[in-house]
């Protein structure tokens, strides 16, 4: 049972908040971890995954991997903290609200949600609207 955090990056975030939100996410919905990997990087990584995986050739916000199906999760993340950094200036929100975001989302897609049709993004959004508020709310340290 272990959940883990990366920071490829010399971009500075707390690990101890990040951990909170994905814990949070998995509690609410029902989930333990069993072996989870956040990895926090910038665009040519998270390019190069998208490129070999998804045989998408851009960067992208987050990538999500789940390799079992149950209420133990086991599976990887990444995101990319450049692409945080333009989303968090597009919506005009600061950083560590669009990383949290994000890292929610992620959490999300861990659990099986999926944001391809209208109401699968309708429902994401509304979830991390939930988690995000409801954090924030909390302010953890």
């Amino acid at each position: 049972m272990t959940l883990q955090i990366y920071n490829t990056t010399k971009k500075e975030f707390s690990e101890s908040l990040l951990l909170k939100a994905v814990r949070l996410v998995l509690e609410n919905e029902g989930c333990t971890v069993d072996s989870i990997i956040g990895v926090y990087c910038g665009n040519k990584m998270i390019r190069r995954i998208n490129r070999e995986f998804l045989e998408h050739d851009y960067p992208t916000d987050t990538i999500t991997f789940r390799y079992n199906k149950g209420s133990e999760v086991d599976g990887e993340f990444y995101i990319s903290l450049e692409m945080v950094e333009e989303n968090a200036a597009r919506f005009k929100v600061d950083f560590q609200q669009e990383l949290l975001r994000v890292t929610f989302h992620s959490a999300l897609h861990l659990l099986g949600y999926d944001d391809q049709s209208p109401e699968e993004r309708k429902l994401m959004e509304e979830k991390e609207a939930f988690y995000l508020s409801s954090f924030l709310a909390k302010k953890p340290r």
